[in-house]
């Protein structure tokens, strides 16, 4: 199971050892998603478990939610940390704002560099994850303190928000049922993410090498839309997160696996995060 964010490709599901794992990506004519390809398998349900209800495995190394649940809350808070000292401890100067955003750049970078890591490892690495929340927290921190301080006041809540409005919807309308995650919904979802990522890399080329806001993708009226699909996508794939949970629980995968649901969950809410502060942002007039 790998991260939702649209950078990173999904797994399948495949038998590991009478365990469920996510090394195959799905196939063509292949089961559907939200089916379950091992109805031979004494340890996996004939349908699957409903987020947060009743769990199939009976081993003591498979995977529940509360295995989800807690490796989830030390990765987000991991994040939540190291953005509170970083907004703390690195104050920013006004008369040197490259030096707070040189700070931000290099902590993505190695952030976005773990990140790949663990996306292309065969099995969850908790000190991957954890140093990836620990450098995106340094990010989202110092990104957060200067569009607070000279940008926007009082955007950074309204994100904060947004973010945890955005999670207790979805996951509302998972259980729920009013979401249902199937394999045209996936593909679907994966192509629109290809397809805004492609637009939002071009606004970027065009902003560095043409100046100014690129292809305006990023401000005013265009900004907001964009701002809202991006918002909208992050619900998506948190969708197909809930999903990976489920089936993971339900299918009997190895208690590590619990670990990659976590490092998906935090890589779709800081998506959702900064998408909603850079909205907030337009709409404060300020972008």
């Amino acid at each position: 199971m790998r991260s939702s964010n649209p950078v990173f490709s999904r797994r399948g599901f495949s038998r590991d050892n009478g365990h469920a794992g996510f090394n195959a990506a799905p196939t063509a004519g292949g089961p559907a998603v939200g089916t379950n390809p091992y109805a031979t398998n004494p340890y996996a349900p004939q349908q699957g478990a409903q987020l947060g209800g009743p769990q199939a495995p009976t081993r003591p190394d498979v995977m529940t939610i509360d295995d989800v649940v807690t490796r989830t809350g030390m990765t987000l808070g991991t994040v939540v940390l190291t953005a509170v000292l970083s907004w703390v401890l690195l104050p920013v100067d006004p008369a040197n704002l490259s030096k707070s955003f040189g700070i931000a750049i290099g902590a993505f970078l190695v952030a976005m560099v773990l990140s790949l890591v663990q996306a292309f490892k065969r099995k969850a690495s908790p000190a991957l994850i954890l140093s990836y929340a620990a450098f995106e927290g340094v990010f989202l921190g110092v990104i957060s303190s200067v569009t607070s301080t000279y940008v926007a006041d009082g955007v950074v809540i309204q994100a904060v928000m947004g973010t945890m409005a955005v999670f207790a919807g979805v996951l509302f309308a998972y259980k729920m049922r009013w979401i249902r995650v199937t394999q045209r919904f996936y593909g679907f979802v994966m192509a629109a993410a290809m397809g805004f990522m492609l637009l939002m890399v071009a606004n970027m080329l065009f902003s560095v090498f043409g100046g100014g806001d690129g292809l305006g993708f990023r401000s005013g009226g265009l900004g907001i839309l964009f701002g809202v699909i991006g918002i909208i996508l992050g619900a998506c794939f948190l969708a197909l997160d809930f999903k990976q949970v489920e089936d993971g629980v339900a299918y009997g995968a190895p208690r590590e696996e619990s670990w990659l649901a976590a490092f998906g969950l935090t890589v779709t809410l800081v998506w959702i995060y900064m998408e909603m502060l850079r909205l907030f942002t337009i709409l404060s007039g300020n972008d």
